[in-house]
This record gives structure tokens, C-alpha cells and sequence, in this order.
């Protein structure tokens, strides 16, 4: 707790002064005595002072205590209260939705509270009718938004939007999903260093390569061009083959000059190693195949002799037969590559399976004139399919389980297994079906290239079969496919309308070409990253580790809950029970997980070029530093304390602890000690205290480190 030493002497000045005064006095009286006089009283008191001298300390004692009571009460009465009135005001000043002030302290002061809050809730209450009138006005805008978002949530590619300086300003989902599979990165945290809100694009897509296109872009412009665009290919770091289309986007009534670029990003590895695959067999098929014509070419000429004997003759034909097999081979090889990169490569588009089942039951109910059931079809899942060439194939299955009966108890369903999802065809057996079943032509899939029933399957990279009846069961038959999930690129299904970009920062159009020097950089311009840990325990020099790194970021003064990185971390060493009990986190939950030494460089990358920000910072960055000469890397940007921050803006408050701080700021406190929630809540103070900090002047970053320095907390070590 804060020791304040001016309340301290405050309270003690009092019977100082009494004592000095009574000192004083006697000093006084006895400078006006002779010397007979003195020895007189001195005679005279002298007895009395050794029987009855401890009344008078003791007397001085109960009025020094009396004084120092009446000083503190005044004190809380008359400065506390207006102190800690007036820091509630200036918070309530900077956020109408803080708590009310609070009503302490003299009648004079109570009174002024209860008047400050009347004038907040007048406040609020012209701001809430000023928010309607502005929503009411910005419903254009909401449209247009939402119009955006739909139109990126069809975009089967990677769309990436940035400034002149290349920072990102906006992505899709399917950026987010392609950083992934780029990314070096351990776990769930894998991307969340090349993506985000103000990072440069320049971790995904070299800035040499894209420098040349915007001045090759800019060579068009200035030629009059209306749409240029540049593309390129670049391999990453990752060893991934990237498409990059750019296409500059112009601000209106400058027709010369850009304010940022759109990016169309396609991971093509996979397509480019099928075409090299593709490009040696023709090579191997080409130079094989002139050998073989060479040897044809020889044979036949042999075979033109009339006089050849039956055996040689007999040869050469067998020589012909065999090269002629020999080139067919490798022709077949060939065309079967191609086939099955086609297939490899065929483009499949997400939809929700309900809709897939309800037109598949449709199209079967017009082939077959029977009606289908859908009864036990999965709500929610969504699918990855080509949808007409799969319900080409049912339709046939359909046409094969029906057999020619009238009724053959068709019904379809749909429910996900472990990722993927089961379409089964079900019907009523047993059924007499062929055995090359799966070589039936899809019915009406003339457009798809005549697609077999097997080739419906594995263009979907999955599986169809026929189970029989069991023994014993309802006498029931099922055709099933096998197949993809809806998926966001890292494995994890797609929910409808995550495509949906909302990630977005318009506002960082507007950055400067060139910044000033960091320290004199306005706290709202800055990029912050706030993140806090939990440990094995309290002390990092002894022993203890860390086991979960959370944070998340704010840029252009708007908090990015999406953009955090979560991380569970193995400390190879036993959790306490007295630690399990506070933050959760058990054994089993960090077993497997990356250790330290993965963990920390993904984390080192996610923080870069921003500024740290945590609550008690110095103990993270403490288990922080002991890990860098271990895993390679140095944290050295400046770093913000909500401690030390709010200390200044509330010095007179009497706890300084996260959720003190956050119920005087109005910030809602939930799901504490975990690592990533800690930090989003750090965040959300962070962000309440920065227009305090700049009512009392503080503003930019070296001023926030300055004050900082000058903070009684400042003086705790780790």
C-alpha cells in the first residue's frame, strides 16, 4: 500500500508544535528569573516534576492524538474527498459511461457530486439522442458497408487493401486463412505475425516486388490508363508460390497519384508443382517416344525385305508390338496425370447442406417419381462441393437403388463425422447392384466432362460406397459419400458469414508518408500491442516458467479483438496446485503444447513495431528477458504500465489493482487470471486512460514514459 508522507506529517505537525510551544514558553518564563529566583522554583517544582511529570506527557499526548484525529478527519473531509471528486470528473468528462462520481466528504462536497452527476446523466442523455441522430444518418453508410462485406464474402481469393506505406487496412477471412498455411508459426498462433490491422504487408509479399509494380502502375497512370493493374508471381519465405495481382486505389480528383492498393493474393504451389509434374512427363514422353519411333521406324524398314527369314521376321513385328505398348503406356500415364489433376484442381464452392440436400431430393424426386425424405439432415453444416456434379451422381445412385419398383423407400441425410460430412442415399434393400456400380456415368453431367460416379467422389478428395442391409437391421441400404467440410483454409469449419471482412481500418488511408521520431508520436498514432502471462509461480530467477502468453492489439485507437495471439506454453517442469486454483491451467492442458523456445519468437513476431502495453509490466518482461539469450530474440520497445499510467491520473485512488482501476474507469471485468483475457481487459483500460492522460498534458510517448518514470510504483523491481 502507498504511504503518503504528507498525510503522515500533516498529522504529526500538531504535537510537534505543541511541544515546541510549551518548550518556548518555559524557556521565555525562566529568561525573565534571577538566578535566586530559579533555584527557587526549581526547589519548588522540582518534586513535583518527579512525581506528577508523566501527567503532563501523558496530557500531551491525549492532545496530540485529539489534534492529529481532527487533522485526518479534516483531511478526509476537506482534500481526499475533493481530490478523488475530481478525479471522477475528469473521467466522467472523457467517458460518459464511467461510474458516477462518487457523493463523499462535506455537505458542500456532496452536494457538488450529486450536481456533477446530474450534468453527466444531462450529458449522456444529449449524447444518446445525438448517437440515434447520427445512426439514423449513417444507415447509407451501413448499407454500403454491409454491401462490401457481401461482396467480399463471395471472393474466393485472398484480399488484402492497403496504404501508400503498405500497411494493412483491411483483409478478408481468406487472407487470414492463406497466412496460415505461410506461416512458420507454432499452433493456433500460426499467422498472426504476418496479418493484421497496420502491420506492413511486406511479411507476406516482398517490398522490392511491390515497389516495382506500384511505379510500373504509376508509368500507366500517368499515360492516362483508367484501370491498371500489375501482376507478379514471388515465392515466400515459407517456400510457397504466391499470385499477386495489385491495383491501385485512387482518392477521387487525384487522378496521378494513389492512396493505397488493393492485393489479390493465390497460393499456386500446388498447381505449379502439377504443371511441372505434367511438363516431365511430356519431356520423358518426348524423348522416350523418339527412341521408340526410331526403333518402329528400323523395324519396319527390315520387315520390307521379301527374303527375311519367319524367326527375324517374327522379331522385328515383336520389336513394333512392344514399342507400340511402350508409348501407349506412357500416353495412358500421361492422360491419367492430367485427369487426376483436373479433378485435383477442379474449383468447389461453400453452401449450406441443407440447401445441396433439399435440390438433390428434388432433382431425384423428378428422375426416379418417387418421393424422397429429409428428415435427418445436420442444421448448420456447411459444405464444400461441386453441387452439380454431385447431384448428377445421386441422381444416378437414386436411378440404380429404385431398381424399376415403384416404391423403393428413398430418403436422403446428412450429418458431419470427424470434419468431414457423410451424404448418405439411403433406401430399401437388399439391392441387386451391379458391381461397377461406381463407373456409372453422373446422370446429366455431359458438362462436367462425363464424370464417372468414382470421379464425382474424388474430385471432393473423398470416398462413396454401398452398405448393405445388416442382419438383423431395418433391411436397409446406403450409398455414402464422403465429404469436405466448409473451410476457412486451417482446417476449421466455415460458419456462414465469416467471410464477412471485419477487419477493417479506412482511417489508416490517411497515414504520413514518414513519421517523426517516436518518442514525440501522439499516443493515438501509435500501434500497441497489451499482453500479459500466466507463470509455474512468482519467481522467474528460481525456476518458474511461463505457460500462457495472451495479447491482443490496438490500432488507430480502436482495439482488434480478432487479432490476438493465444497461447498455451509447455513448461517442462510441474504446475502448483496453489497456481492451478487461480488461473486453471492444468498439466494436461500445456502437455504437447510448443515450449518457450517456440513459443516466444511466433509471440516476438506478433509484437513488432508496436508499442507494449501490461498491468505490473515489469513482472512479464522480467520471465520475458530471462528467455531471450535461450530463444534468440530481444523485446526492446517501449513499454507502457497501466500501474504507473493510472497512478498518475488517480494518485489520490487507494487500490491500483486491474479491477480496482477498471471499475473507476467503468470497464467490465470478466474471466480473470487467463492470459488473453487479462489482456483484453488491460487493453480496454488502456484505452479509458489515454484522454486522462492527455487532460493533464500528456500526449505523446515520451511523455507518457517520462511521467511514468515519475510514478511511486516505478520504483518496484522484479
Amino acid at each position: 500500500m502507498k504511504i503518503d508522507r504528507t498525510l503522515v506529517a500533516a498529522l504529526l505537525a500538531p504535537g510537534v508544535a505543541l511541544a515546541l510551544w510549551l518548550a518556548l514558553g518555559t524557556g521565555l518564563f525562566y529568561a525573565t528569573l534571577d538566578a535566586a529566583s530559579v533555584d527557587a522554583l526549581g526547589s519548588a517544582i522540582g518534586p513535583l516534576v518527579e512525581t506528577h511529570g508523566i501527567l503532563v506527557v501523558f496530557w500531551w499526548l491525549v492532545g496530540t492524538l485529539a489534534s492529529a484525529w481532527a487533522v485526518l478527519r479534516l483531511h478526509r473531509l476537506y482534500m481526499a474527498a475533493p481530490a478523488r471528486l475530481a478525479e471522477a470528473a475528469q473521467v466522467l468528462a472523457s467517458d460518459a459511461a464511467a461510474p458516477p462520481a462518487p457523493a463523499e466528504g462535506s455537505h458542500a462536497n456532496r452536494a457538488l457530486a450529486a450536481a456533477i452527476n446530474a450534468l453527466a446523466e444531462e450529458r449522456a442523455a444529449v449524447r444518446t439522442e445525438m448517437t440515434r441522430l447520427v445512426d439514423e444518418a449513417s444507415r447509407a453508410v451501413v448499407r454500403q458497408r454491409d454491401q462490401l462485406g457481401a461482396l467480399l464474402a463471395e471472393l474466393q481469393q485472398s484480399v488484402v487493401v492497403c496504404n501508400r506505406e503498405g500497411r494493412i487496412l483491411l483483409y478478408n477471412t481468406r487472407a487470414r486463412a492463406l497466412c496460415r498455411r505461410l506461416s512458420r508459426g507454432p499452433g493456433s498462433t500460426a499467422g498472426a505475425e504476418l496479418i493484421g490491422l497496420g502491420r506492413p504487408i511486406h511479411g507476406m509479399v516482398d517490398a522490392a516486388l511491390i515497389a516495382h509494380a506500384r511505379d510500373s502502375i504509376a508509368v500507366r497512370m500517368a499515360r492516362g490508363e483508367t484501370a491498371p493493374a500489375a501482376r507478379f508471381v514471388t515465392l515466400t519465405p515459407s517456400g510457397h508460390l504466391l499470385q499477386v495481382s495489385l491495383t491501385p486505389v485512387r482518392e477521387a480528383g487525384e487522378a496521378a497519384d494513389a492512396a493505397g492498393f488493393v492485393l489479390l493474393l493465390d497460393d499456386i504451389t500446388d498447381e505449379y508443382e502439377a504443371g511441372a509434374r505434367r511438363d516431365r512427363l511430356w519431356l520423358t514422353l518426348t524423348e522416350t517416344s523418339r527412341a521408340a519411333v526410331a526403333n518402329i521406324q528400323t523395324a519396319l524398314d527390315m520387315l520390307d525385305y521379301p527374303d527375311l527369314e519367319p524367326p527375324e521376321r517374327e522379331r522385328f513385328q515383336q520389336v513394333v508390338r512392344e514399342e507400340v505398348a511402350a508409348v501407349g503406356a506412357r500416353i495412358g500415364a500421361l492422360a491419367a496425370e492430367a485427369a487426376t489433376g483436373t479433378r485435383a484442381r477442379w474449383p468447389l464452392q461453400d453452401m449450406p447442406g441443407s440447401d445441396l440436400v433439399a435440390a438433390a431430393a428434388r432433382r431425384i424426386a423428378d428422375a426416379t417419381a418417387q418421393p424422397v425424405g429429409t428428415d435427418l439432415v445436420e442444421t448448420g453444416l456447411w459444405l464444400s462441393v461441386d453441387s452439380f456434379a454431385l447431384i448428377a451422381a445421386l441422381v444416378s445412385l437414386a436411378r440404380l437403388a429404385a431398381g424399376g419398383r415403384a416404391q423403393a423407400g428413398l430418403e436422403l441425410r446428412l450429418v458431419s463425422a470427424e470434419g468431414r460430412a457423410h451424404l448418405d442415399l439411403v433406401f430399401d434393400g437388399p439391392a441387386a447392384i451391379a458391381a461397377g456400380w461406381q463407373a456409372s456415368p453422373a446422370d446429366g453431367a455431359q458438362g462436367a466432362a462425363g464424370l464417372t460416379v468414382r470421379d464425382v467422389a474424388e474430385r471432393h478428395h473423398g470416398e462413396v460406397w454401398l452398405e448393405q442391409p445388416r442382419a438383423g437391421g431395418d433391411g436397409r441400404a446406403v450409398f455414402r459419400f464422403l465429404l469436405p467440410q466448409a473451410s476457412d483454409g486451417s482446417g476449421a469449419p466455415l460458419q456462414p458469414g465469416e467471410s464477412r471482412p471485419a477487419f477493417y481500418d479506412f482511417a489508416l488511408f490517411a497515414a504520413a508518408d514518414s513519421h517523426p521520431e517516436r518518442d514525440r508520436t501522439p499516443l493515438e498514432e501509435l500501434s500497441f500491442t497489451v499482453f500479459d502471462t500466466e507463470t509455474t509461480g512468482l519467481n522467474p530467477a528460481g525456476g518458474d516458467e511461463i505457460i500462457q502468453i495472451g495479447a491482443t492489439r490496438i490500432v488507430n485507437g480502436r482495439l482488434l479483438r480478432p487479432e490476438c495471439f493465444d497461447q498455451l506454453v509447455d513448461p517442462r517442469r510441474s504446475i502448483p496446485e496453489a497456481g492451478i486454483a487461480i488461473h486453471g491451467i492444468r498439466p494436461d492442458m500445456v502437455r504437447g503444447q510448443p515450449t518457450i523456445a517456440e513459443a516466444l519468437p511466433a509471440f516476438h513476431a506478433f509484437v513488432a513495431d508496436t508499442v507494449l502495453v501490461g498491468h505490473n509490466v515489469a513482472f512479464d518482461l522480467r520471465f520475458l528477458k530471462l528467455k531471450e539469450a535461450a530463444t534468440g530474440v530481444t523485446f526492446d520497445q517501449p513499454v507502457l504500465d497501466t500501474l504507473l499510467l493510472a497512478s498518475i491520473v488517480h494518485p489520490n485512488a487507494g487500490s491500483q489493482s486491474l479491477e480496482a482501476i477498471a471499475a473507476r474507469l467503468g470497464v467490465t471485468v470478466s474471466g480473470r487470471h487467463r492470459a488473453l483475457t487479462d489482456a483484453l481487459v488491460c487493453a480496454e483500460v488502456f484505452l479509458k486512460l489515454l484522454p486522462l492522460l492527455r487532460r493533464q498534458g500528456i500526449c505523446t510517448l515520451g511523455e507518457a514514459l517520462a511521467a511514468s518514470e515519475e510514478s511511486y510504483y516505478a520504483r518496484l523491481r522484479y
